[in-house]
C-alpha cells in the first residue's frame, strides 16, 4: 500500500539545493562584512563613507534587471518566443550597462580622493562593491547561454515546441531569476546600508 505521505512529499531538485547553498552562503558574507564594518564605524569610530551618486542610480539599473528577467519567465510560460528573447537582451543589456557603471563609480571616487589606502572604511567599500560585481559577472554566462540557445533552437514550430516544453530549462531559468532578484535585493542592501551608516 502506498504510505500517503510520500504521495504528497515535496521533491527538490538538486539544483535548487545548490542555488539555496549559494546564497545563503553568499548572504552570510556579506552580512558579516557590513556588520565588521559597523562595528569599526560605531565602536571604533573610523570615517563614514560617501557614497557615489552613481551607485544610487545602478540599483534602477539592477531593478530592471530583475523587471526584465521577471517577464522572461512569463513570456517562456506563455510560448512567447519574441518577448522571451528581447526581454532576455534587456536583462543582459542592463547588466553589461550596470558594469561599466559602476567602473565610473569607482573612477567617481578615485578622483574624488577615495582610495584603498585612505582606511578601513574605503576599503570596506571597494571590497563590498566588487564582490557584488564578481557575482553580476558570474551570472551574464548563464544570460548568454540561454540567449544562445532561444536562437539556436527557436526557429521551427517543432524545436520551438520542444525548447518550451523542456522541464529542465524552465527550472534553469527560474534558478537564474531568483540569483537576479537576489543581487538586486543585495545592492539596495549595501546601498542602504551605506546611507545609514554615513548617518551616524
Amino acid at each position: 500500500m502506498d504510505n500517503p505521505v510520500d504521495n504528497y512529499s515535496i521533491r527538490i531538485h538538486p539544483y535548487q539545493v545548490i542555488i539555496f547553498l549559494m546564497l545563503a552562503g553568499l548572504s552570510a558574507l556579506f552580512i558579516a562584512l557590513t556588520l565588521s564594518y559597523m562595528y569599526q564605524r560605531v565602536v571604533m569610530g573610523i570615517e563614514p563613507i560617501r557614497l557615489p551618486i552613481l551607485f544610487l542610480l545602478n540599483s534602477f539599473l539592477l531593478i530592471g534587471c530583475s523587471y526584465f528577467i521577471k517577464r522572461a519567465n512569463k513570456a517562456y510560460i506563455e510560448d512567447n518566443t519574441a518577448q522571451y528573447i528581447h526581454n532576455l537582451y534587456l536583462t543582459t543589456g542592463l547588466t553589461v550597462i550596470f558594469m561599466i557603471a559602476q567602473y565610473f563609480g569607482w573612477q567617481l571616487m578615485v578622483n574624488s580622493g577615495m582610495l584603498l589606502s585612505d582606511g578601513p572604511a574605503t576599503s570596506y567599500l571597494y571590497l563590498l562593491s566588487g564582490l557584488h560585481l564578481v557575482h553580476v559577472f558570474g551570472g551574464l554566462p548563464a544570460l548568454l547561454w540561454f540567449i544562445y540557445t532561444a536562437n539556436k533552437y527557436m526557429k521551427e514550430p517543432v524545436t520551438v515546441l520542444v525548447y518550451f516544453s523542456d522541464p529542465d530549462r524552465r527550472l534553469k531559468l527560474k534558478l537564474l531569476t531568483t540569483y537576479w532578484h537576489f543581487l538586486d535585493v543585495l545592492w539596495i542592501y549595501l546601498v542602504l546600508f551605506f546611507m545609514i551608516m554615513s548617518l551616524f
